[in-house]
Formats: structure tokens, sequence, C-alpha cells
């Protein structure tokens, strides 16, 4: 029997559990008899559905949460002498739900069924003192692992620890996705060791916790954000310890349409950056994934990219060429403001200065007759030393401004326009990339 599509799949299974939920709360009118970790036990499935894939079990996650809320307050105390309603609280309060519901049960628990460690540092924790509590939810974490609050424990621990300890923060993130495979638990415990290993060099962990998570929750409503984690973990790092295999081996769990995506970040981050050689790379990877929809402004975007890593190189002319015939609509406001900048930038590289002989401040230097023509300067690799080196004027090994004697120069007025409008380009240029660096 052919397996089904993974989107059909995911579409069965929370309707079967929207559709249990509401014929248990049919069954027993107004839910009375309906306990707490059953109905906890729907919602975890929706979420676990939802970061792998089914973004329309959102709005059912939605109206669980609420509909375990008036449960969880409604219900006869005594339903808390069972352990599992106490860890469905507990889980609720973990897992997005009212903090203020936390609050109410353990305000209200006359018989001790809440352990008061747990819900005393939940609530610090939910209202915003986790700080405070560090040290305690660490060490609570191997107490609680076989129980069934335990992987909610450690995630927690982990995002309390990550501001002053990012390291230890790595070990609870894997702890949690390690007894919840498969789950919300995981995909926020891997979306956040890479967002740490990022942050913090670690090369290795980071494309390790990559490849996890672009193989388990590339559809993930969260993997937008991932993405930007491993855009900036490539462009820092590529030629040095990332290499080609590493990004192809990582977005092969992608489809095309999601791999030409994360390509064109990157190209798009590595021209801004002047990392030329994986700004090309990148943007002939975009252009050559096969499959997907066919669309044409993914492709004009991997030509700008592309286009831009080619003006410090002798291609400067195709470059120009291929970013004028951009349609304007294809981009969107913040690359139209990148493409300016690149034209800017190219103009000044393939503009010729006009010069003339300078005149020499001493009479005598007159009758010297020597041609003080300026010569653009020899391309290097970023695209800001490009511009600069486009617009610096020198001389014969002096300073500028000098003769070899040390008298001052004077340039004519055609050549002073030209010098004047040469940094004025280069401050544009500097305000379109420093407007970019904010719309991003």
């Amino acid at each position: 029997m052919p397996r089904l599509p993974h989107r059909l799949l995911c579409l069965a299974s929370v309707a079967f559990a929207a559709l249990s939920l509401q014929s248990a709360v049919a069954q027993q009118p107004g839910g009375e008899n309906l306990e707490p970790y059953q109905m906890l036990r729907s919602l975890q499935f929706v979420q676990d559905t939802v970061v792998t894939g089914d973004h329309s079990a959102g709005e059912m996650q939605r109206y669980m949460i609420g509909a375990i809320d008036k449960r969880l307050r409604a219900v006869d105390p005594t339903a808390y002498s069972d352990p599992r309603n106490v860890d469905a609280a507990l889980i609720y309060a973990m897992s997005g739900g009212n903090p203020a519901t936390l609050e109410y049960l353990v305000s209200r628990d006359v018989s001790g069924n809440f352990d008061n460690r747990v819900s005393d540092v939940l609530r610090k924790y939910l209202g915003g003192q986790g700080t405070l509590i560090a040290n305690t939810l660490k060490a609570m974490v191997p107490e609680y692992k076989n129980e069934r609050i335990g992987p909610y424990l450690a995630l927690v621990a982990g995002n309390v620890a990550v501001t002053n300890t990012p390291l230890e923060a790595l070990e609870l993130y894997d702890w949690a996705r390690l007894t919840a495979p498969g789950t919300i638990v995981e995909e926020a415990a891997l979306r956040r060791s890479v967002s740490i290993a990022v942050e913090a060099d670690l090369v290795d962990k980071g494309l390790a916790y990559a490849r996890k998570y672009a193989r388990r929750y590339v559809h993930s409503p969260y993997a937008s954000q991932f993405a930007d984690l491993f855009v900036l973990l490539v462009v820092r790092h590529y030629g040095q310890e990332i290499t080609a295999p590493d990004v192809e081996g990582t977005l092969a769990f992608m489809d095309a349409d999601r791999q030409r995506e994360v390509y064109l970040r990157i190209a798009r981050q590595a021209a801004i950056a002047g990392k030329n050689d994986l700004a090309r790379y990148a943007s002939e990877r975009a252009i050559g994934v096969q499959g997907g929809e066919d669309d044409r402004n993914a492709e004009q975007l991997a030509r700008l990219y592309g286009g831009m890593a080619d003006i410090p190189s002798d291609k400067v002319g195709d470059a120009v060429k291929a970013m004028a015939d951009m349609p304007e609509t294809t981009l969107s406001p913040a690359d139209q403001a990148l493409r300016a900048a690149a034209q800017a930038i190219a103009d000044a590289v393939v503009r010729p200065p006009v010069a003339e002989r300078a005149q020499s401040a001493s009479p005598s230097s007159e009758s010297l007759g020597q041609d003080t023509s300026a010569n653009i300067a020899s391309t290097p690799d970023s695209v800001s030393q490009t511009a600069s080196s486009a617009n610096d004027v020198s001389g014969s090994g002096s300073a500028p401004g000098n003769t070899a004697a040390g008298s001052a120069t004077k340039y004519d007025a055609d050549f002073q326009t030209y010098v004047d409008r040469g940094r004025s380009t280069l401050n544009a240029i500097d305000d379109l990339l420093k407007e970019e660096g904010t719309l991003r």
C-alpha cells in the first residue's frame, strides 16, 4: 500500500484527535468527567503535529489550550490526588498555558498534591524571575528525569541557563530532546541549541544540530528562525570550518523550494558581508535547484546577489548590465536599496576619472610637465573596500595632495568635482547598507 503524503497524514491525525476530544465532551456534557490528563494528551499530540508540519492544527491548539484551562479550574479538587492530573497542570503551564491557572491551583491546594518545590520554581519562571532559581532548576532535572514532567523541566532549565551559562544550557537541551524525541520539546531544544552553537562559534556542534533539525522539523512554523541561524553560521565560517558539502548535506533534507530559499538567504548575506566566493556559490546553487515551483523572482534575486559578488572582478561589466536589466517589480524595497548600493559601487569601479595635469603651488613646478592623472587601484576582495580603492587618488608614493617635494597640489575644477562626487557616492552607499541592516 503506498504511503500517504506527509501533510495528509498530519491532517488525518489532527482530525482524529479533534473528533476524539469532541466525542468525549459530547458523551459527558460539559466535560465534567473528562480528566485533565486526558485532555493534555490531545494537546500534546496536536502540538507535536504542528511542529512536524501541519500548520492548520494551530487553531486546534489554541482551542484546546483554552478548553484545558477551563477544565483545570473547574475540576473537583480531589482530582488532583491523581499525580497524572497534577503533572497535566504543570505541563500545561510549561506548554504555553495561562500562568494564572497554576497560581490558582496551587493557592487552593489544601491537600498538598502539588510538589511545592516544582510549583514554586515554575511560578517564578513564568513570572520572569528565572535567574533566581537557575541552580534549583538544574538540580531538579536529574531527580525528575524519568517523570512525565522531566523533558519539560529540562527545557525550562535550559531556557534559564542560556543567559549566563550557555554550555550548561546545551547539556540541558540535549537531555530534553533525548527524553522527548519527535515532540515540540525536541523541536524547541534543537532550535535553541543551534542558536547557542552559532553565538559561541561551536561550528561542529552547530552543524550537527542543524542537520538534525533539517531532517526532522523543516516543516515547523519555526523553521524560518532556524534558517536564519543556519545562514549566519555558514556566512561566518564558510571556507574555514564549513565547506560546500557541509551546506549541501544539511539542505539535502529540504524540499526544492526550501533549499532555494535558504541558498538565496546565504547568497544575500554573503554578498553584503563581502564573502564573494560564497555569494557566487550560493547564487549558482539557488539557480540550479531542480524541482519545486518555477520561481522567476528567485532566479532574478540569485543573479542580483551573484552580480554583487562579481563587482570586484573582471566581470564587473556583466554585473552592471545584469543589475540594470533587472525589473524593479521583482525586488522588495530592501533588495531595491541593495541593488542601488551595488550599482553605485559598480559605477565607481568602471567610471574612468577625468584628471588633468596637476598645477603645483610653486611656480617652478610648472616646468616639470608631469602627468598626475589618477588610476583606479587594484580591486580587493571586499565590496566596500573596492569602492574605497576605486576612489582613492594616489600619486607616486607621496601623501595625497602633495608633490614629491612636499608642496600642496591643486586639482582642476572638473577633477575636484569627480573626487567630491566619489566621496558622496561612498557616503550614500554607507547609508544604504546601514539602512539594509535595519531592514533585515
